[in-house]
This record gives structure tokens, sequence and C-alpha cells, in this order.
């Protein structure tokens, strides 16, 4: 079996037609039906059948297929790292995130390392914190940030860059709105919108309700934090959201007040697999990170 052999298959199939998938190939019609024939010899079975003008996959064909389709792409992706041992200031890095750090932290980020490594392409990936956590466990991704970080995952390595409060988002005619900060408990009488059940941050938000000693009564519920700065924009209720968040602007007709107390806040960090070799470009990244905010902490200090 060879690859190019996987490769015209994959190609006639997806065009049910071998004069194009040939031209598409830049090699002769013959060619193509010669190798996907010794294909068929090789397996014993037909895996393409013509019907009118067009060629069809067969049944066992099309399971076939898809291992064929599976196995360049795992090739591939080993041709990738190869090259990425070779130019480690290159290559592609497949990062993964939150929507809670993509409007500030991770654009600033990407623009900081591109100055230092230029060459490098990153292929970003949002996702929910569990698959994320899933995600670089089984290879998915290279990398991810999180917040807050988990530093109890046995097959992750774990690194808090630095942490961050956990803010109060009202509307603009709220009683409380031109307070310079409130005691989360001012806010137990009022309508929460928060992420559904499942999400972290709705979950560190309920707790520092349940610190301050009261239930939320969550009202509405959002997928995105786009969403839910739109609900407390319209006046559905309040929100606790982190304070990175609001680092480019606050929405209309909302007012971002700190929390006095209890102090609500979430670490904020990146993990990558523990029980796997990570690329140099990875490395490279990785270490990056680590002083581009041990950076930040010194000229903070």
């Amino acid at each position: 079996m060879e690859l190019r052999q996987l490769r015209y298959l994959i190609e006639v199939a997806q065009r049910q037609h071998v004069t194009e998938a040939a031209d598409n190939l830049n090699v002769a019609q013959s060619a193509v039906s010669y190798q996907i024939t010794k294909l068929e010899e090789e397996l014993g079975v037909k895996l393409l059948e013509r019907v009118g003008r067009n060629i069809k996959i067969t049944q066992i064909g099309n399971i076939f297929l898809q291992y064929a389709i599976s196995a360049l792409k795992t090739l591939e992706e080993g041709k990738e790292k190869v090259e990425e041992y070779l130019n480690p200031m290159g290559g592609t890095l497949t990062i993964g995130y939150p929507s809670s750090l993509s409007i500030y932290w991770l654009p600033n980020l990407i623009s900081a390392y591109k100055e230092v490594a230029p060459n490098v392409n990153f292929h970003l990936r949002h996702g929910s914190y569990a698959y994320l956590i899933d995600a670089v466990k089984n290879g998915e991704i290279d990398l991810a940030f999180l917040g807050p970080v988990p530093m109890k995952e046995p097959d992750l390595e774990a690194k808090i860059l630095f942490m961050e409060n956990i803010v109060a988002l009202l509307p603009a005619h709220h009683p409380l709105a031109d307070r310079k900060s409130l005691y989360l408990s001012d806010l137990r009488t009022d309508p929460f919108v928060l992420f559904p059940n499942g999400y972290v941050l709705r979950k560190i938000a309920v707790d520092a309700c349940h610190e301050a000693g009261f239930e939320p009564n969550i009202a509405s519920e959002g997928e995105d934090m786009d969403a839910l700065k739109g609900l407390v924009s319209a006046g559905i209720g309040v929100s606790l959201l982190p304070e990175s968040t609001f680092y480019d602007s606050i929405p209309r007709f909302t007012v971002k007040v700190p929390i006095e107390t209890p102090k609500a806040m979430r670490t904020v960090g990146v993990i990558i697999p523990k029980h796997r070799d990570i690329a140099p470009s990875e490395k490279n990244f990785y270490q990056f990170l680590i002083q581009y905010f041990s950076r930040l902490e010194q000229y903070k200090l």
C-alpha cells in the first residue's frame, strides 16, 4: 500500500470522476486507475464502482476512505511536527482559549510573540473549560489558556500567569451604579445573568454569592461573554465577570463596580501535557509566556 494510492482514492471519491481527479493531481488518468486497481487487489475488495458517467465509492470503500483520510491527516501533522523541530521559531501553534480571554489578553500575547518569532503561525481553537483540558491531554491542541487554572490534573502541567478580580457589572440605572465599590451582599435582591450550569465562571459567581451569605436569583443565562453583557445592558439583571473582559471597553448602558467583600478572584494561566513531549516551538512559546507575565509583575512592583 502506497501513500499515492490513498491520495488517488481520496481525490476520485471526492470528485466522483477519474479524469477530473487526474487533472487535479497532475498525473495521467491511466496512472490513477492503475494505482487504485492495485490498491483494490491488495485489499481484496472493490472500492469504487461506475454509476452512469460517474464513479461512486462502494459501501466498504467508504469505510476504508475514512481511515485513509485520517491516516494522511496524521502523517501531515507528523510532518509539521518534524518541521517545527527543525525550525523552532517557525511552524504552527494550536492554541486553545475560553471566550473570557479572547478580547484582551490573547490578541496582545500573540502580537508580542510575533515580534520575536515572526514566522510562527497560530491556529486558535475556542472551547469550553472541559473541552480545552481534554484537548490538551489528547494532543488535539498544543496548549491552552484557562481561568481558573486546573492545578490538580495529573496529566497536565499547569502554570498560573496572573490573578484577576471578579467585578460586578450593573445596568447604568441601577441604584448602586454610582458607587466606587460595593459589598456583594448589596446585590442579594437583584436578578443575576450568568453562564449556564457547567460553565466555570458561573460556579465562581455562585460560590462568591454563597460566601456573601445568599443564593443568587438567576433570571437569565447566556453562553458567551457578549450575550451576558448585552443582557445587563438591557437591564435584565446584574452579572459577575472577570475584570480583564472590560480592559478595552465597558458596554453601553452599564457600569463596572469593584467588589469590596468578599473578594472574588480567579487564577489565569496555561496548561501543557505532562506526559507527552512538546515540540521546541511550543516550549519556546511556553517560556515566553512565563517571562512575559513575570516582567508585567515586576513592572507593577
